[in-house]
């Protein structure tokens, strides 16, 4: 019979790579717990028009890459593409500007319909922060200082700040025609994307990867040139707390991310040891997408981290493996075996951590499989020690053993 397969796009994290996702989430809720920033749990598919409205029709993740299914009560359902619109949804929704400012941060999967590559599936994972109903141009800092810890925990290195600001609407119009204006007469030369791009989300053009239209771009308006007063001073407040905090950042007027709600401030982390797709960390702020899906008005900002192109990076640093028990438990006989269940569950439940044999092979096999654990110690019971109430105790790095009563067990731990 056909095996079924782990369907493209998608892959199992097995429990040798685990130990890195989860070293990752730890330093991560540990960071954010300390800024005071607490954990959102959304639904994992929403209406598809959350999307549509909140990202922008225009944009490539809703009009190539999301994973949408009409149910059956004929609703029209998408698997969330990112987390940003989730949140803000579940924000309005639950009434959260009641309660003032809100720190939030979410973990999970989401699903794009992409070219599956080395840090980029189908499905994949984020970590995402979002700081909602402060305008203040410390509240994206804040959000960027944070970010930079995490990584920074993490032990990464050749991690580059970009930054930019995408201005408000009305700057982001004036700077949008200058734009077109100015690649108009080169639109044949244009890669295929970008030549529809020009008509309905041409800012995105500036992020191509395409080499021809990125020498094109070159020459482009610098979105910088068209900041008013208001984004100009917001952003050259950002720029003068990232230095008081003494965080390096690059000035990358081309930033530009790919969703329609930014605003003001966007950046991105990029890492030099990820190649092409280099960035780890994303984000911006995004002042009209609350309001955009029916809720107040409500300044707000926050960034997403890639957890795939994450852990490619931590097995580079380090070699990370599965703790080893503190005790590796062998016995043999249907007496000793059902008794060593009950006084390995025992010492479980009193914080030990416990590896229970269940393989019934001879003890030298047992004991073979109890030294690659790197357990330091090995419980060994038998049927004669069950009716003696002892057990053996041996020390595996040095092989000495000694008989005790069951009793004592805990105190030569």
């Amino acid at each position: 019979m056909e095996q079924v397969q782990a369907i493209r796009g998608t892959r199992d994290i097995l429990p040798d790579e685990v130990v890195y996702w989860q070293f990752l989430e730890k330093t991560a809720f540990e960071i954010l717990s300390r800024a005071c920033y607490q954990e959102i749990r959304t639904p994992v598919f929403e209406q598809t028009s959350l999307f549509e409205r909140g990202i922008g029709e225009a944009t490539d993740v809703v009009g190539k890459e999301m994973y949408t299914f009409t149910d059956r009560g004929d609703r029209t359902l998408t698997l969330r593409p990112e987390g940003t619109a989730g949140a803000v949804r579940a924000y309005i929704q639950n009434k959260l500007a009641s309660n003032g400012i809100q720190r939030l941060w979410y973990t999970g999967a989401m699903f794009r319909y992409e070219r599956p590559q080395a840090g980029r599936q189908r499905q994949f994972h984020q970590i995402g922060l979002e700081l909602l109903g402060v305008k203040a141009p410390r509240a994206d800092v804040e959000v960027i200082a944070i970010a930079t810890d995490i990584l920074r925990a993490l032990g990464l290195k050749n991690l580059s700040l970009q930054l930019n600001s995408v201005g408000n609407g009305e700057d982001r119009q004036k700077y949008r025609d200058a734009l077109v204006a100015y690649l108009t007469p080169y639109k044949n030369d244009l890669d295929q994307d970008s030549q529809e791009r020009l008509e309905r989300n041409p800012l995105r053009i500036l992020d191509s990867k395409d080499k021809k239209t990125q020498k094109i771009a070159e020459n482009a308006p610098s979105i910088l040139d068209y900041l008013g007063t208001e984004s100009k001073a917001h952003f050259d407040q950002v720029c003068q707390l990232l230095n008081d905090l003494n965080i390096t950042y690059h000035l990358n007027p081309r930033l530009v991310r790919g969703l329609d709600y930014y605003t003001d401030t966007a950046f991105e982390i990029q890492s030099a040891d990820l190649g092409a797709q280099a960035t780890v960390c994303g984000g911006g702020r995004y002042d009209g997408l609350v309001s955009q899906l029916g809720g107040g008005d409500t300044p707000a900002i926050g960034w997403a981290m890639g957890m795939e192109r994450l852990i490619l990076l931590l097995k580079e640093l380090q070699p990370l493996s599965t703790s080893s028990p503190d005790i590796y438990f062998v016995s043999r006989g249907e007496k000793a075996e059902n008794k060593a269940l009950i006084i390995a569950q025992d010492l479980r439940q009193k914080g030990y951590k416990v590896e229970l044999d269940l393989t019934g092979s001879n003890f030298g096999k047992q004991f073979k499989r109890g030294d690659r654990t790197g357990a330091k110690i090995c419980l060994v019971l038998g049927d004669s020690e069950v009716e003696n109430n002892t057990i053996q105790l041996k020390y595996l790095d040095t092989g000495k053993q000694e008989t005790l009563s069951i009793n004592e067990i805990e105190s030569k731990l």
